[in-house]
């Protein structure tokens, strides 16, 4: 009797990034396809600074997505700038790209800038049309991105933060990986360490605190991180370009700094699962793009 060959599953494994304009919704969907918060999300521009990956495992293999920094075509704009260069180096080297849209936003710049640097890889590439929660009405412009998909593997209609519709990308994605090599441990879900992460949280409440005052003159380092058992204790300094944002930062009796704390330390307790005691300090620093 003849035994059955078994066909041995090849792994496949890749880096794939997402890119598209500031407030595509691309960090949300970098948090929707991991299954945790990895990226700062706001409502404002230029929000993410730094290249983040994000580890998903498949039964069969393993993708690595890269959150890249919004385009934003401001050429008069210093971080603008900074973070294209970031944008340039994450789409070096890379598997697939997923292309981020928001239909509530015409085609613009920002678009065919994007456009032209995806024509140039030979590689597959993904659209994906963010916000399908929202009315027809505010999607308006939705049309004009169908359009563009037929330069596309596939396109998909879905909600980031709402987390619909995410799992149909998420297959596709494995389907277009290459045949590749375990990339990261399997208890590794991203690149950035613990500090970085805490930081993250702290600034995204200080955006979303300060509403419009605040544009994005503002940086957070961890200072120092003491694991006291039941406790954790940080502390970190919050830094901004100039005097008067510092005191908007604070505060009236420092209500704003109270309340951004309050809002950071409810975030790490869920993530750390301990009580957290979180020390904020805010300093000015007009060179404060030089730590980014």
């Amino acid at each position: 009797m003849k035994e059955k060959k078994v066909e041995k599953i090849q792994f496949k494994s890749g880096f794939v990034t997402l890119i598209g304009r500031s407030n595509s919704g691309k960090s949300t969907l970098l948090n929707a396809l991991v299954g945790t918060k990895l990226a700062a999300v706001t409502h404002k521009p230029q929000t993410t600074r730094h290249i983040i990956h994000g580890v998903l495992n498949y039964p069969g293999g393993q993708a690595v997505f890269v959150d890249t920094p919004g385009v934003l075509r401001d050429h008069h704009n210093i971080l603008a700038g900074k973070l294209g260069e970031l944008v340039n180096d994450a789409i070096k080297d890379i598997d697939l790209a997923i292309y981020v849209v928001d239909p509530c936003k015409a085609v613009g710049a920002e678009e065919r800038f994007i456009q032209s640097l995806l024509r140039k890889l030979d590689i597959p590439k993904i659209l994906v049309i963010n916000k399908s929660d929202l009315s027809a009405k505010e999607k308006s412009y939705i049309d004009d991105y169908k359009i563009l998909g037929e330069e596309y593997q596939a396109v998909f209609e879905l909600s980031a933060l709402l987390n619909r519709h995410v799992e149909p990308l998420r297959e596709k994605v494995l389907e277009l990986l290459p045949i590749g090599e375990q990339l990261y441990p399997l208890d590794q879900i991203t690149n950035v360490n613990r500090e970085f992460l805490i930081a993250e949280v702290v600034r995204e409440k200080v955006l979303l605190a300060l509403r419009q005052e605040v544009p994005y003159t503002t940086h957070v380092e961890v200072q120092s991180f003491e694991d006291k058992g039941e406790i954790v204790v940080v502390k970190a300094t919050i830094f901004t370009y100039d005097k008067r944002y510092k005191k908007m930062i604070i505060g009236a009796n420092g209500r704003a700094i109270k309340e951004i704390g309050i809002a950071a330390r409810k975030e790490l307790e869920i993530a750390m699962n301990r009580k957290v005691f979180l020390e904020l300090e805010v300093e000015t620093d007009r060179r404060w793009e030089d730590r980014i």
